[in-house]
């Protein structure tokens, strides 16, 4: 059992050594940072999804996963603090299940009855599908469920973006104070695609399979989407994740910003990124249809 699982599942953050780690004490933007090269191809995938015009804003980053070289679309804003919305399920999902608050993939979160807009989020869904159809109802009760003091410890030891939890225990992701640029966002899932985050090797396994958002002969892409409006701030549409082509394994941030997003927002996001990919030859060029 790791140290973060022992510390969690006793509900004693303090005892753990990690602790040292806690906000107020390290930097939740690590320096120095690695160089980041500019992609020009990359950069005109996010111009084309209409910044200036249309208000839209982004970056897109790219990491070799083997030798940690970074590319972006927009490296001036890869530090830029987010709100991480949905993605931040992968880490609420490692800590339900490293805390026992849930068992595995297949066990069921009960749906609270409230009907939503959302009809395929009204019932009960196991975890597996909470996760595919980001169902934010479902997710929130998984974290209140782990509660203030163990999701805090956990956010100190895995040391996730600004690591601030304020704004409501259901809600610090969505409308709340935690933040975490696309550099943080490509650090914390490089280190879950090496099996090196402080929770145990099965947690991390539940979570990578749980990500497979497309699979192909060639290559599997494993991901996560995000989209919140906090209070008073431009939408923040996020996806994050990585491929894999055999052995050769790329990580990816790309975050978008609008003011205003039009309907096509939230395809942008997977617009934006698989532009980038296929620019950096890390994805195939799909010819278009006749």
């Amino acid at each position: 059992m790791t140290v973060l699982a022992m510390t969690l599942l006793l509900g004693a953050a303090g005892t753990s050594p990690l602790r040292a780690q806690s906000t107020g004490t390290a930097s939740p933007w690590p320096a120095p940072r690695a160089p980041v090269a500019e992609s020009p191809a990359a950069r005109a995938c996010v111009d084309a999804a209409g910044t200036g015009a249309a208000g839209v804003a982004g970056s897109t980053l790219i990491a070799d996963a083997r030798t940690g070289a970074l590319v972006a679309g927009h490296a001036e804003r890869v530090d830029r603090p987010l709100i991480p919305a949905s993605t931040f399920k992968i880490i609420s999902a490692l800590v339900a299940l490293e805390t026992g608050v849930i068992a595995d993939a297949q066990a069921v979160i009960p749906w609270d009855s409230v009907t939503r807009d959302r009809p395929e989020i009204n019932r009960d869904l196991d975890l597996q599908t909470a996760f595919r159809l980001s169902a934010v109802p479902h997710f929130q009760s998984l974290v209140r469920r782990i509660g203030p003091v163990r999701m805090q410890h956990a956010l100190d030891t895995i040391g996730y973006g600004n690591r601030n939890i304020g704004g409501g225990i259901d809600q610090f992701w969505l409308t709340g104070a935690l933040r975490i640029s696309p550099r943080g966002q490509v650090a914390v899932l490089t280190r879950l695609l090496h099996d090196d985050l402080p929770v145990s090797r099965r947690s991390m396994a539940i979570v990578r399979a749980m990500m497979v958002n497309e699979a192909t002969a060639s290559y599997t892409i494993r991901a996560k989407t995000g989209l919140t409006t906090p209070p008073g701030s431009e939408t923040v549409g996020w996806w994050v994740g990585w491929v894999e082509r055999g052995p050769v394994v790329h990580v990816f941030a790309t975050a978008l910003e609008a003011a205003a997003p039009t309907a096509g927002f939230n395809a942008q996001r997977l617009a934006v990124t698989r532009c980038a990919l296929q620019a950096l030859s890390i994805l195939p060029v799909v010819p278009p249809e006749p």
